[in-house]
């Protein structure tokens, strides 16, 4: 409220005269104030003044107990941050601060990483120890639980080369175990096409030792880029269908196998067209027919009607390459000259982590610094087999595959799970305007559907039949 300028004067000599001026305009000086102006007012009279109720005390309790004390709370700061007084009672000195840090780094310090080498090294002894262990502590030992084996180190072949020009290579990590793993399982599930349609298995097994070898040799031929089912037909074809009136049994119309036609003569007399009927199922038969003639003619001319028993020689003939060559020698010739890697060999020991080799040829050209003789023979076909049923080009299955969960693949795809087919299935169909769902729990069939606006659910066999 705004005042005149005259009330302000007498308010200033009525300050002046009284002998206790008031000093400010609070709400609880003003009772004693306006004492002051009272009638007969000597000084002595004390003014008793009251609270007021909407004034909060805000000033601690007072504590009797000294436990009390640590639990009230201290006075408010003021906002601004007293930097020098918190620096000297929180802070730690920087000279003892360097000294905690040094002292944690030198207790908490990582241990040194070790080496393929060391880790390899390591997994060695182990071996060791459990091949020298005494028999009698197995049983003491399998009932103790031990934590299954990480990874092992899986360290590649090396190639060096010494002081005297002569290359030396040093074998892969695991290579024995893994070997020795896998040549055990294709032995107890011979279930894969090379294992009865290989090359080496479709010759005529009555024909004279000279058309044994150019049959394997013909069947190599077809089976570039061609399936082993697809081979092994076309090479039945030829046995049988290459004259084109074969003799027949005069009683009973049948044509008379009794012999193979697939002969050096034969083939070099017989019609290209009808050679190429004979054949048009394995890939290239076009190139294919012309080169199995030019290489009869050359076999009949250069070598009396027999194929050659060089590497240098069979690689001489038309559509005949080095892996042709090393398995002819080695199926036909029963020497092993060198192994016969194809795509199946080169991508599965890439996948182990043997070496890490670009083409088929420097597989080879690795393979053979380091394996034994002795398995070059059955490499091709125990790699080959296992690339046709488990570790297949595209989909492997790496949960049906001998090495899963033993650290020893390099390309194994973990967590992959056998899915067992034909016990269970989920077949929805519609007859008649009406859903019909079928199940199919192992060997019972469980029927659900609606018929009459009813909820019907029935269960049957399931019988497997032979039809036709």
């Amino acid at each position: 409220m705004r005042t005149s300028k005259i009330s302000q004067e007498t308010s200033r000599i009525f300050n002046a005269i009284s002998p206790n001026p008031r000093s400010t305009r609070s709400s609880r000086t003003a009772g004693r104030s306006i004492a002051t102006f009272a009638l007969g007012y000597d000084g002595t009279v004390e003014v008793k003044e009251e609270q007021d109720e909407k004034t909060l005390d805000l000033t601690p309790p007072t504590v009797s107990d000294i436990e009390d004390a640590g639990h009230v709370s201290p006075p408010r700061s003021s906002r601004k941050r007293k930097r020098d007084a918190t620096a000297t009672a929180t802070s730690i000195p920087r000279v003892e601060a360097a000294a905690m840090k040094t002292e944690n780094q030198a207790r908490w310090t990582r241990p040194r990483k070790r080496t393929k080498q060391e880790q390899a090294d390591e997994y060695e002894d182990e071996d060791e120890d459990e091949d020298s262990q005494d028999p009698s502590d197995e049983e003491a030992s399998s009932l103790t639980a031990r934590t299954p084996r990480k990874s092992q180190p899986k360290l590649p072949a090396k190639r060096s080369t010494l002081p005297n020009g002569t290359i030396t290579y040093t074998p892969p990590s695991n290579w024995a175990t893994i070997y020795d793993t896998v040549k055990t399982f294709r032995r107890a599930n011979p279930t894969a096409p090379v294992d009865t349609m290989g090359c080496e298995d479709l010759f005529w097994h009555s024909a004279p030792a000279p058309e044994k070898r150019y049959h394997t040799l013909t069947a190599l031929m077809l089976s570039s880029q061609t399936k082993d089912t697809v081979t092994a037909v076309a090479m039945q074809r030829l046995h049988t269908e290459l004259i084109p009136n074969p003799p027949r049994d005069p009683t009973t119309g049948l044509i008379q196998n009794k012999t193979s036609s697939l002969t050096i003569q034969n083939i070099i007399h017989a019609d290209p067209v009808h050679l190429d009927q004979l054949i048009g199922k394995v890939g290239f038969h076009n190139t294919k027919t012309k080169n199995i003639q030019r290489v009869a003619q050359i076999l009949q001319d250069q070598y009396a009607a027999d194929i050659p028993d060089s590497i240098e020689g069979l690689t001489s003939l038309p559509g005949v390459g080095p892996k042709m060559a090393y398995l002819t020698m080695s199926a036909a010739w029963h020497i092993d000259v060198g192994i016969g890697v194809d795509v199946h060999v080169h991508r599965i020991t890439n996948l182990w982590g043997w070496h890490a080799t670009k083409n088929p040829e420097g597989t080879r050209e690795w393979l053979e610094g380091w394996l034994p003789r002795d398995r070059w023979h059955e490499i091709n076909k125990m790699l080959v087999g296992l690339g046709q049923t488990v570790c297949l080009p595209v989909g492997r299955r790496c949960g049906e595959c001998p090495l899963a969960g033993k650290g020893l693949c390099k390309g194994e795809v973990r967590g992959w799970v056998k899915k067992e087919a034909g016990k269970r299935g989920n077949v929805k169909v519609k007859k008649g305007g009406e859903k019909v769902e079928v199940e199919i729990e192992s060997e019972l069939a469980v029927i659900k559907g609606e018929h009459g606006g009813f909820l019907e659910e029935r269960r049957s066999e399931v019988k497997e039949e032979v039809v036709g």
